[in-house]
């Protein structure tokens, strides 16, 4: 289990309170496909995702991106239980869609990224090592069934 200081928590549930879920979810997806193209081998029903721009204005990225954002509010509320909260979609995304679970890292890395741009100052180290830490968990229990 988790230890999470009240500091960490607070941080966590500011940044949620701040997030602009129809800009970052598809942002952070985006610049995953784009950074680490290897990844949209998950999309190929997604469409045309040949270039940047084709994956920027790509309305099925953008859809997936809000939900993996809006998924991670579940993590958030569930803090003390994220690994419980998140068992199924790690069946799923092990079993039935075979995602190499490296994945949830790189995407969570493009969140971080997008998250700094988005909140600016207010995304201070201390936050950010929260979000990071938060972020970890998530990842380490979407690959759970991986183990």
């Amino acid at each position: 289990m988790v230890e999470w200081s009240d500091y960490e928590r607070s941080a966590i549930q500011d940044i949620f309170s701040k997030i602009d879920y129809e800009v970052v979810g598809p942002a952070a997806l985006s610049r995953c496909l784009v950074v680490y193209p290897w990844t949209q081998r998950y999309f190929g029903n997604f469409g045309n995702l040949y270039n940047a721009t084709a994956i920027i204005s790509n309305p099925l990225v953008a859809k997936h991106g809000k939900t993996i954002v809006h998924g991670l509010d579940r993590a958030m509320k569930n803090m003390d239980n994220i690994k419980e909260t998140y068992a199924e979609l790690s069946v799923l995304h092990s079993e039935k869609l075979h995602v190499d679970p490296d994945n949830f890292r790189l995407l969570a890395d493009c969140l971080t990224i997008v998250l700094a741009a988005q909140l600016g100052k207010s995304f201070t180290g201390e936050a950010q090592a929260a979000f990071q830490k938060f972020m970890q968990v998530v990842v380490s229990a979407l690959g759970r069934q991986y183990h």
